[in-house]
């Protein structure tokens, strides 16, 4: 007990925020091989309480006294935090909600800040999207007896670290957040239509596409090349004709121009980089470090990535405005900047809330030319 409440403290201690929690106790555990699995996922599960609950803990010098107490009494992997905060007494930890997020952020409409914030404290499902052979994945699930829903006939929620990867063949299936998934619902492509990923990341909205409709002619840019990289491989891995690829940074609307020149396409998909506010119940550690003035940052890149490529739709063509924010100033004012500058007309715009079924929140609005 006292080796795993060193380890805590120390991990605690040393994480800072600058890459992802589950990276860092991947290289922190392979420095320690004498750690065992139970011991592995007992610190995983502690250092994921930590960054989801220690924010809205009045003493923290009690969250590793009460996390030993849980730990003494078997909870700790057993049982949800909100549980577990719960249920211990006011006097030996008192926890607010609230606390969890002090900063005075306007939500878009369609989300209470109880609901999001009470989501911090829980961990999302899996989701993936079946692309082909639905009866196989079935029997495979079902031969090793892993739990799963249909969200809709395509998607499904299984329990998170659910060991698909070594289950099912590569190709039958892509995760994918039920979320995200369901922005495709907006994609409506037609054969042979021009379309765009302007921030492709690995291609997730891409892949999504050319699934619904693999005649459409993609382009896609990012810029790093690295992510392209595996964009490309997941293409081939799906056998989908490979898009045309630009390493671009959008923002810069000269070197953006000198890229991509005087082409023009049908439909822009534009999932703008983001404080990923909607995806914090899977990444806390995002909730813990945050800081309110990087808001300010990401609606400025939001509203130049936005105008910059909205020069290049045809008369009639739509941008497809995507994050997974949140938060009003990156979602709604950002469109409301858009149509100002640019003088393309809103279609629509929806909130896809993903808290009910345990999927991430996101933000897609339509505009046409």
């Amino acid at each position: 007990m006292r080796y795993i409440l060193q380890h805590i403290n120390t991990i605690i201690e040393t994480y800072k925020g600058d890459i992802p929690l589950s990276h860092f106790l991947k290289n922190y555990f392979k420095q320690y091989p004498i750690l065992g699995s139970r011991d592995r996922r007992t610190l995983s599960a502690m250092a994921y309480g930590w960054y989801r609950s220690a924010k809205g803990i009045s003493d923290n010098t009690m969250y590793i006294e009460v996390m030993t107490r849980w730990l003494n009494e078997n909870k700790l992997l057993a049982t949800p935090l909100t549980e577990l905060l719960s249920a211990t007494p006011e006097t030996a930890l008192q926890f607010s909600l609230e606390k969890l997020f002090p900063f005075d952020l306007e939500l878009s409409s369609g989300i209470t800040r109880e609901s999001w914030l009470t989501s911090m404290l829980t961990q999302p499902d899996l989701f993936i999207r079946i692309r082909k052979d639905k009866g196989k994945i079935i029997s495979l699930l079902n031969g090793q007896q892993i739990p799963f829903t249909f969200i809709t006939d395509s998607c499904l929620a299984l329990p998170n670290g659910a060991k698909i990867d070594v289950l099912l063949p590569d190709d039958t299936y892509v995760v994918q957040d039920a979320s995200s998934q369901q922005t495709g619902s907006y994609f409506s492509p037609s054969k042979n239509e021009l379309w765009y990923d302007c921030c492709s990341g690995a291609g997730g909205k891409s892949l999504l596409l050319k699934d619904l409709e693999p005649g459409v002619r993609l382009t896609v840019s990012d810029k790093r090349e690295s992510i392209i990289h595996n964009l490309l491989q997941r293409f081939k891995l799906y056998r989908h004709t490979l898009p045309v690829t630009h390493i671009a940074d959008v923002a810069n609307k000269e070197a953006f121009d000198n890229k991509i020149g005087t082409k023009l396409f049908d439909n822009i998909i534009c999932d703008a980089p983001c404080s990923g506010s909607g995806t914090w119940a899977r990444t806390p550690e995002q909730l813990h470090f945050f800081k309110p003035d990087s808001i300010n940052d990401f609606a400025a890149l939001q509203k130049k990535i936005a105008v910059n490529v909205a020069g290049h739709l045809k008369e009639g063509g739509r941008l497809i405005y995507i994050t997974c924010s949140v938060f009003r100033k990156e979602n709604e004012e950002v469109v409301q900047e858009i149509v100002k500058q640019t003088g393309l007309q809103l279609v629509t715009a929806q909130f896809i809330n993903g808290i009910s079924i345990k999927a991430d929140s996101m933000f897609i609005a339509v505009l046409k030319k």
